[in-house]
């Protein structure tokens, strides 16, 4: 498949889009941006200046991936979600005087590969959203996501485990799970975490 960015993109001359990659109407891809191949970058989407995303991402409509984000292989971003990267967000300076770049020290939302950012969510930086994790619609992520988890709500917690198909896990017992589409098997971690079972 061709590289293909249309007329209305605004993608900036330094910006590396990798082979495949489809950048759609209205799209902005900033300054040093890096864009993996194979990509999809949707109507209006927005990346910012030197965001790292891996190999076959999709990043939907309206979505909002501020830097400094990385995004890993294989990563979905849904429609308008948005990756912030201000802890203390304000337009002014408490004597009066209007922020600027030098006030403030960006942070970002570290995505591990095959993780997926429902619609409209909102993933607060800093924190990092673990491989193969789903952040359901409209949560408000304010802390890290282990591998595997499914989070909700506002603020989002955890509530069960999902698999590389992104199904939701089926408890076997003694800590197991296992995906009801590939029937792989994943075994629970003390600390809260999972793991595939080799």
């Amino acid at each position: 498949m061709a590289t293909k960015i249309l007329a209305t993109a605004d993608v900036d001359e330094t910006a590396v889009i990798g082979d495949g990659s489809q950048v759609w109407h209205l799209a902005q891809v900033r300054d040093g941006v890096v864009l993996g191949e194979r990509c999809v970058v949707g109507r209006g989407a927005y990346i910012g200046s030197g965001v790292q995303v891996g190999s076959d991402c999709k990043i939907q409509n309206y979505a909002l991936v501020y830097e400094p984000a990385t995004l890993a292989d294989g990563v979905f971003v849904g429609p308008a979600a948005v990756l912030t990267n201000d802890q203390y967000p304000r337009a002014v300076n408490p004597d009066g005087s209007i922020k600027d770049t030098s006030d403030w020290h960006a942070v970002g939302v570290d995505v591990g590969t095959g993780a997926s950012i429902g619609a409209r969510a909102v993933c607060v930086a800093p924190l990092r959203i673990g491989a193969w994790a789903t952040v359901a619609a409209g949560a408000v992520v304010t802390r890290d996501v282990p591998d595997f988890a499914i989070v909700a709500g506002v603020p989002a917690k955890r509530r069960g485990w999902v698999g590389h198909a992104g199904h939701p896990l089926v408890e076997d017992g003694d800590g197991r799970w296992s995906c009801p589409v590939t029937g792989r098997v994943y075994q629970a971690v003390e600390d809260e975490t999972l793991r595939e079972v080799v």
